[in-house]
């Protein structure tokens, strides 16, 4: 199998876990969970997945194979660039990478014989310790349990007391948390494992400890929303060109920014897509601009993945972190990279990060040849080259013909290559502002964006990569934080840091994604109080089929729906232009994956994802108009203007509210936890529109105008 199988083969499984599950979750003979505030978390271990850390690279070093590659040798006999090894005969199993430090190894089954002859080769230099792989009950995600505890200490705690508590459980600090208080990453000196969950357990009934959580390393999904095998079987591969979509729409011609993509952003305005004559079903933006505010000195950190800066359509949004700034981390100018293991140093200190949140050379190398292969190689080609993703896919439909099977190759190598720009669209949606004439603009164009990014590649992200991101964001004085992410696992210590955030700055707003779940109650960390949960909308007002809804909602704003359209999508900047991508080949002629264009400058994207970005760009419109305003102020002024008009229930979406209202809203009916938060809500009877669609869809026009009245 090769590179990039590893990369999304956990994506793709989520649509084939059904009817492939060799061996499913299954518990360990223990009792396995972590506590939320008191409230038991459960977990399973995985049997059919084992996870190992690797050895890390002295930084600045570039050896001839990397421990990654030398691991694919081992269980895949692939050539690892030495001369002097032979490949080892290649196991039945896959590995893929997660982030810079982790590497997931899936067994098609656990038969003995594979089992012991994977941990057998898995005693290498290069491997410094195996990894617990756990899930959530009745789910199929992927959770590393590092032998690393986040433990915070009441305020007041001097020092020693720390110290004692740590030492007389067997534990030692690795760092203390930085843009937080009173919080350290710690580890056991003797034993990790399952055991790390005990020690965690036991830490929250210690005097002065105020919560301790295990360090999980979770794998959130870029993709906003998956595709069935049928869908990506069906597609062509090829998307249409951006001249071909501007000349189907009917609509006026006299846009009011210099792009002429701008009838294509029908989440600011869907005038050109609806007409004139139907009720609105966007932001409603152009007439919020009108009011005279473009979001000028503001600035929103958006904390996600990738954020490709350089890109043209981005470069004047940028952010830049003034010399004056007090704690100025090295080489600190535009955001910081949370998710990096690299340790910079400048004449005053040396710090664990990134100053860069763009796409590294390394992170280049693992992606381009696979992605160079879908354009290079035919069918026959691809399937034998991907034999053992072809091999997963025939075994979930064997009805398919070959060259749907390469197609779904094709599909999933562009679309999750593009997916790892994630942090790149949420801020085109937030702040674009065209560098050409033919540009994406942003809700905000004049606000500044502060690049902060969690996700390592994979969609690897540690809760305490995201504590110290909000807590630099509110130190960095953001006025507004966007969270495109969700389904992670409810944290307390993230929980705390975002209500410390919040206490600190009365004026700070954070918005989040409700979830792609369609599920009763917004997922995690969006359910934290104070945050504000969007969901999202179509162009017909409906709500998305994947749009979570019911407890913790707040309003709703376009999202997208490229299910059947693909120009219903929202427009945004990708990252795939970066020319290393495409060193040594002939550049694609057509669009392809989500692109618009040939390089994938341009994308549609649909989820939650992007009506939250949407949001806070509104947000920043807002302040721009009035910096006085509070957070309370915000809340208030976006859901006293948002509305129900033009946003409509189906018969399916009226059914299943009559059933929640008659049994208790969020009350379950079957095993299954329908609230993934942690956070459940207090069951008061509400509307149907208010179930589905929260205070209504967000009204940029009337937001403005009200925020202004607010003088």
């Amino acid at each position: 199998m090769k590179k990039l199988l590893c990369l999304f083969l956990a994506g793709l499984l989520l649509g084939l876990s059904p009817l492939l599950a060799p061996a499913l979750a299954q518990p360990s003979g223990d009792d396995l969970y972590y506590t939320f505030y008191g409230q038991r978390i459960p977990l399973v271990q995985r049997r059919d997945r084992i996870a190992v850390l690797l050895t890390p690279q002295p930084s600045g070093t570039r050896s001839v194979t990397t421990p990654y590659q030398q691991l694919q040798q081992a269980l895949l006999g692939k050539p690892s660039g030495t001369r002097n090894l032979e490949p080892a005969p290649a196991l039945e199993v896959s590995v893929r990478p997660l982030g810079s430090r982790y590497a997931v190894i899936e067994l098609p089954n656990l038969e003995a014989e594979l089992v012991a002859a994977v941990e057998e080769r898995l005693q290498q230099p290069y491997i410094e310790a195996t990894v617990p792989v756990l899930s959530r009950a009745n789910q199929d995600d992927t959770i590393l349990l590092p032998n690393q505890i986040i433990v915070s200490f009441e305020p007041g705690t001097p020092q020693s007391q720390v110290q004692l508590t740590l030492n007389r459980q067997g534990l030692e600090i690795i760092r203390p948390l930085r843009f937080s208080s009173n919080r350290y990453l710690v580890s056991a000196r003797q034993g990790d494992g399952l055991r790390v969950l005990n020690l965690a357990n036991q830490l929250n009934g210690v005097a002065g400890v105020q919560s301790a959580t295990p360090n999980f390393v979770q794998t959130a999904s870029y993709r906003s929303v998956p595709q069935s095998l049928d869908t990506m079987a069906a597609s062509s591969g090829a998307a249409t060109r951006v001249d071909d979509w501007l000349a189907r729409l009917p609509g006026p011609k006299d846009w009011p920014v210099a792009t002429d993509l701008f009838p294509l952003h029908w989440h600011l305005d869907s005038t050109a897509f609806r007409g004139p004559h139907q009720v609105r079903t966007d932001l409603q933006v152009p007439q919020a601009w009108q009011e005279g505010t473009q979001g000028e000195g503001v600035v929103v950190a958006v904390i996600d993945s990738l954020i490709q800066w350089d890109h043209p359509d981005l470069q004047q949004s940028l952010y830049t972190v003034p010399d004056t700034q007090p704690n100025r981390l090295p080489n600190e100018i535009h955001g910081w990279d949370f998710s990096s293991q690299d340790v910079v140093c400048d004449a005053d200190a040396c710090i664990q990060g990134d100053p860069d949140t763009r796409i590294s050379p390394a992170e280049l190398d693992l992606l381009r040849e696979d992605l160079q292969n879908t354009f290079l190689l035919g069918d026959r080609a691809l399937l034998q080259h991907y034999s053992d993703l072809t091999h997963f896919i025939q075994q979930a439909r064997p009805e398919f013909l070959p060259r749907q099977v390469a197609t779904i190759i094709r599909q999933w190598i562009q679309g999750d290559t593009m997916a790892e720009f994630h942090g790149t669209w949420s801020s085109g949606v937030v702040a674009a502002n065209p560098g050409t004439e033919r540009g994406i603009i942003g809700v905000a164009p004049q606000a500044q964006i502060l690049p902060v990014r969690v996700f390592g590649l994979g969609g690897e992200i540690t809760i305490a990569s995201l504590v110290e991101a909000i807590g630099y964001a509110a130190d960095r004085g953001a006025n507004v934080i966007n969270l495109s992410l969700g389904g992670l696992l409810p944290d307390r210590e993230l929980t705390d840091q975002i209500m410390a955030v919040l206490d600190a700055n009365p004026d700070l707003v954070i918005i989040a994604s409700a979830g792609n779940e369609s599920l009763d109650g917004v997922s995690f960390p969006a359910a934290v109080p104070g945050v504000i949960a969007v969901g999202a909308t179509t162009i017909n007002g409906d709500r998305t089929p994947y749009s979570s809804y019911g407890g913790g909602l707040t309003v709703v704003a376009p999202g997208g729906d490229t299910s059947q359209v693909a120009m219903h999508g929202i427009l945004t900047t990708g990252g795939t232009w970066v020319p290393g991508f495409w060193q040594g080949i002939e550049q694609p002629k057509h669009p392809w994956g989500m692109g618009v264009d040939e390089l994938g400058r341009f994308v549609q994207v649909q989820g939650t994802s992007f009506s939250a970005p949407a949001t806070s760009g509104v947000v920043a419109l807002m302040l721009a108009a009035n910096p006085r305003l509070s957070r309370t102020q915000v809340t208030e002024v976006l859901g006293t203007t948002a509305s129900y008009d033009g946003l409509k229930l189906t018969q399916s979406e009226a059914n299943q509210y009559r059933l929640q209202a008659q049994v208790g809203f969020g009350t379950v009916l079957d095993s299954q936890v329908l609230r993934p938060t942690g956070i459940f809500n207090f069951p008061d009877p509400v509307s149907p529109d208010q179930y589905y669609f929260g205070r209504g869809l967000v009204n940029a026009a009337a937001a403005v105008r009200q925020a202004k009245a607010r003088r």
